[in-house]
């Protein structure tokens, strides 16, 4: 009955979702591929190789996804790998990370005669998903072909979950979770709250958050990304990354007070969608902010000032070269983004009061003492006087961030085995993943 009613909804909706698509440039590329137009899956020789499906839906999943994919890989050089994305930032990321190793392609609107011919095209055998980005047809229609489907690094929002209160939501939740082979969640409080939803108990495990398993990047590189953004060794470089509406003119407010008794200090902002560099560019412009862009910087300037980090691929490297860390998202009510990112550098984290998207994690470095959590200017402000005026203190806080990191280490291999679980060549839908152990009907949030 739910897969009935759901797809009559999705047929009254069809003409606005696919306006949508159409109105919004970013959305345009790989509109075939969404519709479900995907080219059926070989190798080289023409014959069909065995393909391990990963969805990430943006930029931050396939962050997180891509030391598992090239762990598969390493495991099982035997399989194909293709990783979908929904975003533009999704589909850059997953040739950064995986190029050579995995294909990508723009995941398939959930009609269900889309998600049916790519099923049929691609032929997997493994339904790989990151952070709860749950699509029932898709999720049926990998049931009904005896394709397991294998929730990682999951998590349930405080919103997400009130959002299901009613029994019948709760029902037609039910109806989709109960297709997941494995449930991997970043923390108890997911796995109750996926529970609660309708899963079932016996295939959802608590495995940690793969995030805190992230390499380093290449440090070579990020050598030279002080000089070349014109940093002076002796200024304190202030980052704030996946940074939102609302949230840079807060960021600067204090920055503009912190200048006045830390006058080497520089702002960077890293906005979380770049294509929002000219506007967040002309507000500060006209707050008369002496700004920089980091893909226009031609002469060094020195003194108080704004950078704009309008490049793709550097945050990460850039929270290494910062005294102070901000993680946006969280000053304005969206839930926070990773806040791991700077803490793996070792450099103290900031954040804000909503960070519902990564809840465990900030309670983590609170009570480590490698972040704080303000609850506007006047907190951000104070910690930033406390922060840049005694590096010892940074220091330490800083080191507590790290420590905290590596103290939280082993998801990826715990997931990994469960994942392996799927791959024997004895398996059917319902056995060896299910006995073994653990997401989305609800798109992130």
């Amino acid at each position: 009955m739910w897969k009935l009613l759901y797809n009559i909804g999705l047929l009254f909706a069809t003409p606005v979702i696919v306006g949508v698509l159409l109105a919004k440039p970013r959305c345009r590329p790989g509109f075939f591929q969404r519709m479900g137009r995907q080219r059926r899956s070989s190798d080289g020789g023409g014959t069909l190789q065995p393909l391990i499906w990963v969805h990430a839906v943006s930029l931050g999943e396939v962050v997180a996804a891509a030391p598992l994919v090239k762990a598969l890989h390493e495991r099982h050089p035997e399989f194909r790998y293709i990783v979908t994305t929904v975003t533009e930032t999704g589909r850059e990321a997953v040739e950064q990370r995986l190029g050579g190793i995995a294909e990508h392609r723009y995941a398939p609107l959930d009609f269900p005669w889309a998600v049916a011919g790519v099923v049929r095209r691609l032929r997997p055998m493994l339904y790989v998903f990151v952070e709860t980005e749950i699509w029932p047809n898709l999720l049926w229609t990998l049931r009904d072909q005896d394709v397991p489907s294998v929730l990682v690094n999951g998590r349930l929002s405080s919103r997400s979950f009130r959002r299901q209160d009613l029994p019948v939501i709760r029902s037609f939740y039910r109806s989709v979770l109960q297709t997941l082979t494995l449930c991997l969640m970043q923390s108890q409080r997911d796995g109750d709250r996926l529970v609660a939803l309708g899963a079932d108990s016996a295939r959802v495990h608590v495995t940690g958050n793969i995030k805190f398993d992230q390499p380093l990047p290449s440090v070579r590189s990020d050598e030279l990304f002080r000089r070349s953004v014109g940093i002076d060794e002796h200024e304190q470089l202030i980052l704030a990354g996946s940074t939102h509406p609302g949230e840079e003119e807060l960021l600067v407010s204090a920055y503009r007070r912190i200048v006045k008794t830390h006058p080497s200090a520089v702002l960077m902002l890293a906005p979380r969608h770049i294509e929002r560099a000219d506007r967040v560019e002309a507000t500060l412009r006209e707050a008369e902010f002496v700004v920089q862009r980091r893909s226009r910087i031609r002469e060094k300037q020195s003194g108080p000032r704004v950078i704009i980090l309008d490049t793709r691929g550097e945050l990460s490297r850039a929270y290494r070269e910062a005294v102070v860390a901000f993680v946006g998202g969280t000053l304005v009510p969206v839930g926070g983004h990773n806040l791991l990112e700077p803490a793996v550098w070792g450099t103290p984290v900031l954040f804000g009061p909503h960070t519902d998207h990564c809840a465990e994690v900030a309670t983590l470095l609170s009570e480590a003492g490698g972040g704080r959590r303000v609850a506007g200017v006047e907190d951000l402000v104070a910690t930033l006087e406390e922060w840049l005026g005694q590096p010892e203190i940074r220091y330490r806080v800083g080191q507590s961030a790290r420590q905290a990191v590596l103290d939280n280490q082993g998801a990826l291999t715990r997931s990994l085995e469960l994942i392996e679980t799927c791959l024997r060549p004895d398996h059917s839908y319902s056995d060896s993943c299910a006995a073994t152990g653990p997401g989305p009907l609800m798109a992130k949030t």
